[in-house]
């Protein structure tokens, strides 16, 4: 089995709203529906996780983070069609972004109020962790 590790950012603007993205490709062949996300990504070998975390949400929306993280969930994902365990961690941030710049994997975003949070179709392992916020 394959062991991969990736890291995803809840980020909240100062009107407590939070960052999603809508992917441009259905996620899996089986999904009939896109679903919103997060930013992040797989980690390099030789990134630390702040690094990957940093790069990731710069390739994915365009913007350098400059707040601390903090770890809110770890999650283990796996895709036994693919052989693939993958450790999640997924962190919330504080920045007010002015400007998004959504990268080809992305096609629309959208700042959603945590009292709004439950409602949007995000995807599964998501939806777990938005479950404790």
């Amino acid at each position: 089995m394959i062991l991969q590790i990736g890291v995803k950012a809840i980020i909240k603007n100062s009107g407590n709203e939070c960052l999603f993205l809508r992917r441009s490709n259905l996620l899996t062949t089986d999904s009939s529906e896109t679903s919103w996300d997060i930013p992040g990504g797989r980690i390099n070998p030789d990134e630390n996780l702040i690094d990957a975390l940093k790069r990731e949400i710069k390739e994915e929306v365009g913007y350098d983070i400059y707040s601390t993280p903090e770890l809110i969930a770890a999650q283990d994902i796996f895709v036994t069609t693919k052989d693939l365990h993958v450790v999640r961690l997924t962190y919330v941030i504080e920045e007010n972004i002015s400007e998004i710049h959504l990268s080809d994997e992305h096609e629309v975003y959208q700042w959603v109020s945590l009292d709004n949070i439950k409602s949007i179709n995000a995807e599964p392992y998501l939806a777990e962790v938005l479950k404790s916020l």
